[in-house]
């Protein structure tokens, strides 16, 4: 075998799932015994054979994948309980493994993947894929690229032709919950757990099942996630709002934008103009407005 057939041959046999006990498979996906496997690329020593030196391999690659989604999710782990997130993350990773060499992307399909996957969740099925969709808009918003923004005067310029972009850190969401608080406090609390001396554990019985929540009603919520001086905030947003802002994303003309806003609103004809004039105003103090990358700019990028 060459470098690269060994590479290959370990990374298969490494990403390979544990099975139920934590233990390597017996046999490799095309069915070779993985003690052939391991022979093929490994030497035996004088106390590990060449499947249990793998099988090391095998096993501390699986519990880095495991910890680093539930260190970007731990609000879904808590609302779920730790046996179905466990279960949960086995079943995400076997359908969506690593493809890249950073952990931060390792959750980036979990809200699409969970949003057709309610066996994993019960009754808190909605209520889960929200609390999934704020941490990942969390991780997003976070460390995504910050642009220049407009100023004041620029905004003042502008006309129903003029198309804009939204700060690339900037995360849209329609949610079924306000669940951005919930989110917030569970991550509160797991920050409280992690940093006591010790790292004291929850009881046995409250790491398996799902924790008790506050009372909940179901409302639709409109929400932005959004960074200022590295630390993300979440910010409520109305209905009309966020329908301009997603028109602004997906590149729509200014006049297209606020026509959808305002197509099914209740908001009065003579108010509107006014609350267009303040959401603009507030999209300017947070530096959420930006000029759009020019077409050519944009092509060489893709």
């Amino acid at each position: 075998m060459n470098l690269e057939a060994i590479q290959r041959a370990m990374a298969a046999a490494v990403m390979q799932p544990l099975t139920g006990d934590d233990s390597m498979r017996e046999r490799s996906a095309d069915g070779r015994p993985m003690a052939e496997v391991a022979a093929s690329f490994i030497a035996p020593n004088s106390r590990l054979n060449a499947f249990e030196r793998l099988e090391i391999y095998n096993r501390q690659y699986w519990y880095r994948v495991l910890n680093a989604l539930a260190e970007d999710f731990p609000a879904l782990r808590a609302v779920v309980g730790g046996e179905r997130f466990g279960a949960l993350s086995i079943a995400y990773l076997n359908e969506h493994p690593s493809r890249s060499f950073s952990l931060r992307n390792l959750g980036s399909k979990l809200v699409e993947w969970l949003a057709h996957r309610p066996e994993f969740a019960g009754r808190r099925h909605t209520l889960a894929v929200d609390v999934a969709r704020v941490e990942w808009a969390f991780v997003e918003a976070f460390d995504s690229a910050e642009c220049a923004p407009l100023t004041l005067a620029q905004v003042a310029a502008l006309d129903g032709s003029s198309r804009l972009a939204l700060q690339p850190h900037l995360r849209l969401m329609a949610l079924n919950y306000a669940a951005e608080d919930l989110v917030l406090s569970l991550h509160q609390r797991e920050k409280r757990q992690t940093s006591e001396a010790g790292l004291e554990h929850e009881e046995e019985e409250e790491d398996g099942a799902p924790i008790k929540l506050p009372r909940l009603r179901r409302r639709a919520t409109w929400l932005a996630a959004h960074r200022v001086d590295l630390s993300v905030y979440y910010r409520q947003l109305e209905q009309e709002e966020f329908l301009m802002l997603e028109a602004l994303e997906k590149g729509r003309p200014l006049g297209e934008a606020i026509e959808a806003a305002f197509a099914d609103s209740k908001i009065a004809e003579a108010r509107r103009a006014g609350r267009v004039q303040a959401w603009f105003t507030n999209w300017a103090e947070l530096e959420w407005i930006c000029a759009p990358e020019p077409e050519g700019h944009r092509t060489r990028n893709e």
